[in-house]
């Protein structure tokens, strides 16, 4: 039976070296995917490598990268939902995980991936993993979908352990590579040019697993 998948991230990029091949899987097995991110990540540093954005730009640049990631995983429902980067933490928790609400209510999804909330270095990253397990949290058991969570801030296995799931994605490189590749104003990563067949050993190592903590609700 076909799954409904729910992606809650804040920023466009949030999915592409930790969760593309996942995403690519799933929408190969004929799952639906949904992914809400929630801004555009307009406050970022990088603006490629020679520059080609600017402060002003940056927004749609950044828009139309995340459109071209999701294009390259086969992600055909991508909700851009408008909060403000860097802010997540700040947001009104009803207005917050009231639109994660109605998006888990509209679209049902049996797993939902996120950030894992204090593990994941960034405010945001944590802020918005935290409003997807307040809102899960509230619902009632039988109707909790599996939240998937990533995490990699330092010594975060010392508080959280081992991870649940460790994911094999290496037969999902070419959309993965082509995920990041897609942010090109965010990253350059050495050696990650041209196809698949060309990438260095290390790297396919590197993003050949994809690892999940399953949030454990109380």
């Amino acid at each position: 039976m076909n799954q409904h998948i729910l992606v809650v991230l804040p920023h466009p990029d949030d999915e592409c070296f930790g969760l593309a091949g996942t995403l690519a899987q799933h929408v190969k097995q004929g799952d639906q995917v949904t992914y809400a991110c929630l801004t555009l990540g307009e406050m970022g540093r990088n603006m490629g490598v020679p520059p080609f954005a600017n402060r002003v730009s940056l927004p749609q640049i950044r828009k139309m990268e995340l459109e071209a990631s999701c294009s390259a995983i086969g992600i055909q429902d991508l909700r851009m939902l408008g909060f403000h980067d860097k802010t997540i933490e700040f947001e009104d928790f009803q207005t917050l995980d009231g639109t994660i609400n109605a998006i888990i209510q509209e679209v049902r999804p049996s797993r939902i991936y996120t950030f894992y909330p204090g593990y994941s270095v960034h405010p945001d990253h944590d802020a918005c993993g935290a409003a997807v397990i307040r809102t899960v949290g509230k619902l009632a058991e039988s109707e909790r979908p599996q939240v998937y969570c990533m995490a990699f801030s330092k010594n975060h296995e010392e508080a959280i352990g081992q991870p649940n799931v460790f994911h094999d994605v290496s037969s999902f490189l070419k959309p993965k590579v082509a995920s990041i590749q897609a942010h090109r104003s965010q990253f350059q990563v050495p050696g990650l040019h041209g196809n698949v067949a060309t990438i260095p050993n290390e790297l396919k190592e590197r993003f050949g697993t994809e690892r999940f903590w399953i949030y454990p609700f109380a």
